[in-house]
């Protein structure tokens, strides 16, 4: 059985300056690095046949590169103690658009539908029980983060290996994301 999601890598230089706020939390494990992703899909685990149907179909998916900015941050669950803060998207018609085609692939390789409202967002740190006062002030802090515009050109399959010390994600699959002609 093999662990699978569909998402978008970032920039490095996106990843820089998301780096950049990730301090300032006791108790909390940020994401590393090279693991900050904006998740499409959670797909769970699947057999080898199945794995290899959601491959095939994902490489149909059509869809037009991306212009992204991430703006400001908050945290999982609402309303409830925090255990995941997060850098936002600002509201992008073409993302839902992708977002949506690989649900349908995912559905009519016979996966149930995602069930969980599509909210996107980056994944910076999970928490370990922070003083709620430092997650208050951090949120505080970087209410107004925001990034200029970037361009995503692909989205990725990975594969996930849950262990004792994080996950370990490994790209399966990428698909590209056709051109958009630029204004002059």
């Amino acid at each position: 059985m093999t662990r699978l999601f569909a998402a978008l890598d970032l920039p490095a230089e996106i990843k820089g300056r998301l780096k950049r706020i990730c301090f300032g939390l006791p108790r909390t494990r940020w994401v590393p690095e090279e693991q900050l992703h904006l998740t499409l899909r959670f797909i769970g685990e699947v057999d080898g046949a199945l794995f290899q149907d959601i491959r095939a179909g994902l490489a149909g998916v059509r869809a037009p590169e991306l212009n992204l900015q991430l703006e400001g941050c908050g945290f999982f669950p609402p309303r409830k103690k925090p255990r995941v803060v997060w850098v936002g998207i600002a509201e992008n018609q073409e993302l839902l658009q992708l977002r949506n085609k690989i649900e349908k692939i995912i559905r009519q390789v016979g996966l149930e539908p995602e069930k969980r409202k599509f909210a996107p967002h980056i994944t910076v740190a999970r928490l370990q029980s922070p003083p709620l006062k430092k997650v208050t002030d951090f949120l505080a802090a970087n209410s107004m983060f925001s990034t200029q515009p970037f361009v995503v050109d692909h989205f990725s399959l990975y594969s996930s290996l849950l262990t004792p010390g994080g996950a370990i994600h490994t790209i399966e699959a990428d698909y590209f994301l056709y051109p958009v002609p630029r204004q002059i």
